[in-house]
Formats: structure tokens, C-alpha cells, sequence
């Protein structure tokens, strides 16, 4: 019977265990989702969402409980000023496992924890499809008009222009010379 057993091990010393699930919480903070074990996973369900419940509050006190956990700024700050007031009204079930098959190595069942509410949408990616679709045809059209040009014209527009770049820097070389005699007959 697991009668007054609070959490689990995970294999690992109190501190590590500890400092395992901080980082873990951190990496949920800032990408909304990770992938890790199911065990992983289930404890740092709890984890979190402790710092959720805290982060409604978004008091001094609570901000300072919570930073003795999270020692990222980036993700503290998003805790409080968005994944807080976006829960004010849930109360509770911040985040949700969904199993994610066995990994290949050690054959270990993973799991991805997700924060609920903040789901990529797919419609949205859809539409972006959409937009880089549009922008690729353009510079293929420009493409198209400039093979529309017969490969002699380029030859010789290229001989033009080198041989006018010769020109012009004869001439500065030239001024720059009259410049320095002038200079120096003063």
C-alpha cells in the first residue's frame, strides 16, 4: 500500500530532485510545453501549478515565494504578467499530460506536459502558409523577367559598364594628381 508516501524519488537526492523540477518548471514557463517522462512529468504537475496558484495572487509576497523557485527573470515575469491572470478564473488543472509513446533508448514512456489555454492554434499557421506562398512567387516572376533577356545583352552591358568603372577612376586619379601639383606650386 502507498499509505503516506508524498512524492516520487525519481532516482535521484533530495537536491538534485529539486533542482530538476525547477528547471523543468522553467522550460514549461517560457515554451508553454516539454517532453519528458510520465514520472517527470506528474510531479512537475504539481510543481507548477503551486506557482500558478501564486502567480493569480501577483502580490510582493507572492512574487517572492515564486522567485525562490524560478530564478529566471524572463520566466517570473511571464508567470505573473501572463500565465497568472490568464488562469484568474480556472480553478485549478493548469496543465495537461498527454502520453507520447516510449522513448527509442531505454524504452522509457515519455510524456509532453503542456500549459492548458496556451495550445498552438493551428488555424493561424494555416494562414501564414498562405502569406510565405504569395511572397515566393513574387521573386520568382522577377526571376523569370530577367532570363527573359538574351544572355548577349548581358555580356554587353557588362563590358559597358567595366569599361565606363575604368574611365571614372582615371578621371578621379587624374584630379586627384592636378589637386596635389596645384597644392604644390602654393
Amino acid at each position: 500500500m502507498r499509505h503516506n508516501i508524498d512524492h516520487r524519488k525519481l532516482g535521484r537526492t533530495t537536491e538534485h530532485r529539486i533542482a530538476l523540477l525547477r528547471n523543468q518548471a522553467i522550460s514549461l514557463i517560457k515554451k508553454d510545453r516539454i517532453k519528458t517522462t510520465v514520472a517527470k512529468a506528474k510531479e512537475l504537475r504539481r510543481f507548477v501549478e503551486k506557482l500558478i496558484t501564486l502567480a493569480k495572487k501577483d502580490t510582493l509576497h507572492a512574487r517572492r515565494i515564486a522567485a525562490k523557485d524560478i530564478s529566471d527573470p524572463e520566466a517570473l515575469k511571464k508567470l505573473f504578467a501572463t500565465i497568472g491572470p490568464l488562469n484568474a478564473q480556472r480553478p485549478g488543472g493548469y496543465t495537461r499530460i498527454i502520453k507520447a509513446g516510449f522513448r527509442k533508448g531505454d524504452n522509457a514512456e515519455e510524456a509532453i506536459i503542456e500549459l492548458v489555454g496556451r495550445e498552438p492554434k493551428f488555424e493561424d499557421k494555416t494562414k501564414k502558409k498562405t502569406k510565405k506562398k504569395e511572397k515566393t512567387e513574387t521573386p520568382a516572376e522577377q526571376k523569370a523577367e530577367i532570363t527573359e533577356e538574351s544572355p548577349k545583352e548581358t555580356k554587353e552591358t557588362a563590358s559597358q559598364d567595366s569599361s565606363e568603372s575604368n574611365a571614372k577612376e582615371e578621371k578621379s586619379e587624374a584630379t586627384e594628381q592636378t589637386a596635389e601639383t596645384k597644392d604644390e606650386e602654393k
